[in-house]
């Protein structure tokens, strides 16, 4: 990293396990002082808050469900609370729905899915920015997916939620552009994450197709998705703003 985060403050949704955890733990590694946020695992979220506090670091854990506004809105303002600014946000919070064909869906499950995956990355985009604007400046990195980008069959609303993940990210990128504000997306691959640890459980030959799938033959890991978070925040990354990068083991250059 080129330049230190020392002082800085990063608010990391979806933060207790995963690529959310190994985010918070990079921001922290850099000298941030982390909001950590999560609805579905807060004992998992308090155990990363604390994991970074006893590395020396300054961390709380707030219980965030981000589809609803009055909630994200608390998580913002008690992390100007409680540390006085925010410069970074890292939007990770996201749901992936059943492996199934689009016909299949019920109209629930498309709300559940886009209300978390494309809903709250809008509400946290909505009260992040006013904070960041009043200290001249941010930077916040939305996670979308490579399905952000291209077609997953039987992934219709998680591949519709993360497209539109990639564009809310540049439309609000031009828009704070002049304004210090700069708005990227990461866009991962199959990521080595709990979750894929179960679905390889349930059935071995899940692990060989997935790695299929990744000219570099393996899966990612959530540090390489954090490493590339965090240089996007890093002044490192100071003219690139509206970006959807792709960490994926070329998957996507096929």
């Amino acid at each position: 990293m080129t330049a230190s985060m020392e002082g800085k403050v990063a608010i990391v949704t979806g933060g207790s396990t995963g690529i959310g955890r190994a985010t918070a733990l990079a921001f922290a590694k850099e000298g941030a002082r982390v909001v950590v946020a999560n609805a579905r695992n807060v004992e998992g979220g308090k155990q990363v808050a604390q994991a970074i506090r006893d590395g020396g670091g300054e961390a709380i854990f707030v219980r965030t469900d981000v589809s609803k506004a009055e909630e994200v809105a608390a998580l913002v303002a008690e992390t100007v609370d409680t540390y006085g600014r925010l410069d970074y946000a890292c939007n990770n919070a996201g749901v992936g729905g059943r492996l199934t064909s689009i016909l299949d869906f019920s109209e629930e499950e498309w709300n559940e899915i886009i209300d978390v995956n494309l809903k709250g990355v809008w509400l946290c985009m909505k009260y992040e920015i006013p904070q960041m604007l009043e200290h001249g400046g941010g930077a916040i990195v939305n996670v979308a997916s490579a399905g952000g980008l291209v077609g997953l069959v039987g992934t219709p609303i998680y591949t519709a939620s993360k497209h539109g993940v990639v564009g809310i990210t540049k439309v609000a990128a031009l828009e704070f552009a002049q304004a210090g504000i700069r708005v990227n997306a990461v866009c991962p691959g199959v990521i080595r994450t709990q979750m894929v640890d179960m679905a390889i459980s349930a059935d071995p030959n899940v692990e060989a197709m997935m790695v299929s799938l990744h000219p570099m033959g393996r899966l990612g890991t959530p540090e390489e998705v954090a490493g590339a978070v965090v240089w996007l925040c890093s002044d490192a990354a100071s003219f690139v703003t509206g970006h959807a990068m792709l960490v994926d083991g070329g998957a996507v250059a096929r």
